[in-house]
């Protein structure tokens, strides 16, 4: 075979050095956006707490020492609020226990039957008192669910006994017995388990504890009514929004994705509720019309659904007006009881803006702590040192050290003095005054 010079094509030397470079680069824009994504360059901090200046809050921050230090997520993807939320939907907890308790029904007045569980201590509280956890889940939510499973097991070791309500129509296999379902303030049920709870352990002093909308739900339900707060030694709400109609306009917004999550969590909605389609929609006495599922099966946001179907449950006019009566923030501040209300700053669902609600509380009454942490999405809190979470989140270690906090309070109150009129408003990250 002959082969002439001209022939032969060579590579320009430089070419390697150029592909070379366009590998650098695509791997540098890579890595660019994984930082920025998983906030990889997000310092770690103690949360940030607004209180004021009280004997009885100077006692819970030095005797719950976690709500003070430095909370670490997993280090390669606890920093990201979204992968925070979307493992706690998802996987819900690691290595989730299964706490063994009894259901309990209680009929309400309109015929629905309300549902909760009771799981008994698994030993004595360090106070040597009898106290029961009534708890309120998140929307949609029960006692089956492995956060909800986590946080149980770790207060019955703890020495706490139990309660947790199903909400009603969470449950697959509890049908509705009523045209009525959960709606987002409607205290009805947890007063009827709080009612049952009284009654059946006479010397029991209750912990009342909420999560996301289990929040607004128990901190209405104590401020409609005085009365409410008998027996009841504290509060802890985690990552409620306080004002649904304030609420109402970020959630149709694009930042942090939370159109994307407010049209997940309302076609979760409707499967819910089509799953109790004859008890909804066929009884004689419900409220509910053809023109009403047609619109459910169209709706495309949690609003749409409160507007159509939810608000008329409790027969509100307007959806202004349900989530005006329906929002914690107007019945809140009658809370006289200690109060821990923990957000997070990176949670894709509640926004900043309805911040100002706990941080003004914090900074007006006396029993109010408010903790702001800068991770942990949306009931997430994950714990871990690189890549794996550990059982157990900063979120039930911190209500039960708050809990464990009050209780040795009420145990052993010191007699009241003239510092207890000081009004100082503390906002820190691990600020004391001794």
């Amino acid at each position: 075979v002959n082969i002439h010079p001209g022939d032969v094509h060579t590579i320009a030397p430089e070419m390697p050095a150029m592909f070379d470079g366009m590998k650098l680069a695509a791997i540098a824009t890579v890595l660019y956006f994984l930082v920025r994504c998983l906030n990889l360059k997000s310092p770690t901090a103690p949360p940030d707490i607004t209180y004021r200046d009280t004997p009885l809050n100077r006692y819970v921050l030095k005797s719950c020492p976690i709500l003070t230090k430095e909370y670490e997520p997993p280090l390669l993807w606890g920093k990201s609020g979204h992968l925070q939320t979307a493992l706690y939907g998802k996987m819900g907890r690691v290595s989730s226990p299964n706490p063994c308790g009894v259901r309990k029904y209680l009929l309400m007045q309109d015929g629905a039957t309300a549902t909760f569980d009771l799981f008994e201590s698994l030993g004595d509280h360090r106070t040597g008192d009898d106290i029961t956890m009534v708890i309120c889940p998140g929307i949609g939510n029960h006692s089956e669910k492995h956060y909800i499973r986590t946080f149980v097991n770790h207060s019955q070791r703890q020495g706490y006994r139990c309660a947790v309500l199903n909400h009603l129509g969470s449950l697959p296999n509890i049908e509705l017995t009523s045209p009525r379902m959960f709606t987002y303030g409607c205290t009805w049920e947890f007063a009827a388990m709080v009612g049952s709870i009284k009654g059946a352990f006479p010397q029991t002093l209750l912990i009342v504890v909420g999560f996301s909308l289990g929040g607004n739900i128990v901190c209405k339900f104590l401020g409609e009514n005085r009365i409410n707060q008998e027996r009841v030694l504290c509060c802890v709400s985690v990552c409620q929004g306080y004002s649904a109609l304030r609420a109402q306009k970020t959630f149709l917004q694009w930042d942090q994705c939370r159109r994307l999550y407010n049209f997940l969590m309302a076609d979760n909605m409707k499967k819910i509720i089509l799953s109790h389609r004859g008890s909804l929609f066929g009884m004689n006495s419900s409220k509910m019309e053809d023109a009403d599922l047609s619109r459910l099966y169209t709706a495309t946001s949690l609003m749409q659904i409160d507007d159509n179907i939810m608000r008329k449950f409790h027969g509100h006019d307007t959806l202004k007006e349900y989530y005006e009566k329906e929002s914690c923030v107007h019945y809140i501040h009658n809370i006289n009881v200690p109060l821990l209300l923990v957000n997070s700053s990176d949670d894709p669902l509640v926004h900043r803006s309805l911040l100002t609600i706990p941080r003004t509380l914090a900074e007006k009454k006396p029993n109010v702590i408010f903790a702001l942490t800068l991770h942990g999405g949306h009931l997430g809190f994950f714990e871990g040192a690189v890549l794996f979470p550990q059982p157990l989140t900063w979120m039930d270690k911190v209500i039960v050290g708050y809990a464990n906090a009050i209780c040795r309070w009420e145990r052993h109150r010191p007699p009241l003095t003239s510092c207890q009129s000081r009004v100082t408003i503390c906002h820190s990250h691990f600020f004391f005054i001794f």
